[in-house]
Parts: structure tokens; sequence; C-alpha cells
């Protein structure tokens, strides 16, 4: 095995249209409420996992969920995942409270995340 390894997927946001609706349908699901709810976006943790609503797909015009692998070191992992074929999409950038996130595109188009929390 080369590069550093992930922390595993911690993360998975999902574009919604309605945003009320769909906290409801996740709190069921889930058996939590959110823990951060806002009009942008809506968070909940739950099983060690952060499952989170973006309302018309958010900042990144999402489409479909998008799976967030945790890495110690964001930059690293972005030049690893570029230097085997992937296209970066959104560099990494502070989302608030230090945490990076970076999104990137595989051979086949499929959207993929990272998290750096400091």
């Amino acid at each position: 095995m080369t590069g550093s390894a992930t922390q595993g997927i911690k993360t998975v946001l999902h574009p919604v249209s309605d945003l009320a609706k769909a906290k409801a349908v996740y709190a069921a699901l889930l058996g939590v409420q959110p823990t951060t709810d806002a009009p942008y976006y809506v968070g909940f943790e739950a099983a060690g996992q952060h499952i989170g609503l973006v309302p018309t797909g958010g900042p990144q015009d999402a489409a479909s969920p998008v799976a967030y692998w945790h890495v110690p070191d964001i930059a690293a992992k972005l030049a690893e995942v570029t230097a085997a074929g992937a296209t970066v999409k959104e560099a990494a950038h502070d989302v608030g409270g230090g945490r990076l996130v970076a999104t990137f595109t595989d051979a086949d188009g499929n959207v993929l995340g990272l998290v750096q929390d400091q």
C-alpha cells in the first residue's frame, strides 16, 4: 500500500429539494434530531457518522449523495488521488472551526469528498 490511509467514511451529504420534508424523514430514519438546523444545512450525528442535508445541492451543486472520507492530511490525499487520475472539483477550503473539505471526481465522474479536522 502506498500513500496515506483514510480514517473511513464518516460524513455523507445528501442534496434535497425540500429541507423540511427531508429533515423529518432523516430524523425518523436515524432516530435523532438534527445537531445543526439552518436554512442552508441540516446535520445529524448518528452511530459515529455525520449525515448532512443540503438544499438544492448547496454551493457544490451536488446532484447525488457525496461520501466524505476523513483524512489526516487533505493536501497529501488530494495530491495522491490526482496523481492516480482524479480531478479536483472543489479545492480544499475551511468550512468553519478549522474543518477542511474538498471534492474530486474519479474517472467515471463520481464525486468523492475529503474531510480534515484540525
